[in-house]
């Protein structure tokens, strides 16, 4: 039985449950919610302290919270689930939704261990369902230029590609308890900073290679604050290479700010997107400039408004930064750095 199927084309704003509150990333969704942009019909979150503080926070009325997940569903039909919880639980989030047909988008990564995913990508190709991952960088309109650029061969074929990614630590910053006690967890996250922020140039990259997988991973992961992270890596370097092409991902929860951040070396030019909007370019003759991306499309602009349109079939939701498929390759490649960083070898794929 397909829940979703009452969506229509007509619809302005999708019905959707959220699966966890102990993501801070939460707190993008219910800021859409308060702001009229999507319709949140139910919350499935098991701590009552949870529930007291996002209903506190945001004017939730009780009504909204459930404690079954498969019963909240059959009850309201909802277009889509979303999971705000830690990565280890993206699968069971998928084991109940896919059986009833209700398509997924849970934060990044896809998944903790490369198992997981296999399990995940298995309900979803037999049940149909769509199964999706959120990037913060995949709604960067800089990103998309260096893409489109890249495409119109611009400065020639991909050499090398590097991504930074992170910052002086989550703890540092001020994550929250509940976020924190399973993102610094080996099982709960599958990792430290090579999970939380070696997903995203693996994401761009899989991106960039148009869904070609790399041919070998080689990964050095440091423990620079076992005091403040005594279970998990705090910094990845992360080599990725691509027949004619290598890539290199630097994830941190060590650095002095926060980036993210992407560059890409051509044959004849050198595209560096400095954040979600500025891009510095660089020719022959060190011909450099800079300048703002365009906007993005309202459909590709933001997580809410892709989710509706793959839903409508307005956009496919199959080769880009959010589908399975890439996000597959994701999970090979951050399975191998692992790998590399615990055997010190080179792994093949």
């Amino acid at each position: 039985m397909c829940l979703s199927a009452g969506f229509s084309s007509a619809q302005q704003k999708i019905r959707v449950v959220i699966a966890g509150l102990n993501h801070d990333h939460i707190h993008n969704i219910l800021h859409e919610f308060k702001d009229g942009k999507v319709i949140v019909v139910g919350i499935v979150e098991p701590s009552r302290q949870l529930q007291l503080k996002f209903s506190k926070q945001y004017q939730l009325p009780d009504s909204l919270f459930f404690s079954d997940l498969k019963q909240l569903l059959v009850a309201k039909k909802p277009d889509a689930v979303l999971g705000y919880n830690a990565v280890a639980d993206h699968l069971a989030i998928v084991q109940i939704c896919a059986p009833l047909g209700v398509p997924v988008m849970v934060e990044k990564p896809l998944a903790a261990t490369l198992q997981q995913a296999k399990q995940i990508e298995a309900l979803s190709l037999k049940y149909k369902v769509k199964v999706l991952t959120n990037y913060e960088t995949t709604w960067y309109s800089s990103y998309h230029e260096v893409y489109n650029t890249v495409n119109g061969e611009n400065i020639g074929k991909i050499k090398k590609m590097v991504v930074h990614d992170g910052h002086q630590g989550p703890k540092e910053i001020g994550c929250s308890p509940e976020f924190l006690t399973w993102l610094t967890d080996p099982v709960k996250n599958g990792a430290g900073a090579l999970n939380d922020f070696g997903c995203y140039g693996a994401d761009l990259m899989t991106w960039l290679m148009k869904g070609n997988r790399p041919i070998a991973v080689t990964a050095i992961a440091r423990h620079y604050k076992p005091e403040v992270y005594p279970k998990v890596e705090d910094d990845a370097t992360i080599l990725v290479e691509y027949p004619g092409a290598t890539g290199l991902i630097e994830a941190s929860w060590n650095w002095p700010f926060s980036i993210k951040d992407l560059e890409v070396f051509g044959e004849t030019g050198y595209l560096h997107a400095l954040d979600n909007t500025t891009i510095l370019t660089r020719m022959p003759e060190n011909n450099m400039s800079t300048k703002k991306a365009a906007p993005l499309e309202l459909s590709v602009s933001n997580p809410m408004t892709y989710l509706a349109a793959v839903l409508k079939n307005e956009i496919p939701g199959t080769d880009d930064l959010s589908s399975l498929k890439y996000n597959m390759i994701v999970m090979e490649i951050l399975d191998a750095a692992k790998r590399s960083a615990a055997s010190g070898k080179r792994i093949v794929l």
